[in-house]
């Protein structure tokens, strides 16, 4: 079940978020004067949506130190919606 907290739940009930957030392993959403605010998220969590993209991040770096060659903004986004397109 989607855990949507006040803010100040975050330091007026604590261990009753990290216990959400830890144990039972689910992002609690904070709102502030009835807005999102940010999302609380186990470490765990955090390293299954962000390890991925850093391991693809070092990889096109390593792949850039082998070439000169590089795109504009322009070229990059062209060849996205090319293959976006392409998908539909």
């Amino acid at each position: 079940m989607i855990q949507i907290r006040p803010v100040s739940d975050l330091r007026n009930k604590f261990p009753e978020i990290e216990d959400i957030v830890v144990r039972e392993g689910q992002p609690v959403y904070l709102t502030k004067n009835g807005y999102g605010s940010m999302v609380v998220l186990s470490l765990e969590n955090y390293a299954q949506l962000t390890d991925d993209l850093e391991l693809k991040l070092d990889l096109a770096d390593r792949e850039a130190n082998l070439t000169d060659v590089r795109y504009t903004h322009d070229e990059v986004f062209s060849r996205v919606r090319t293959r976006v397109d392409a998908g539909r």
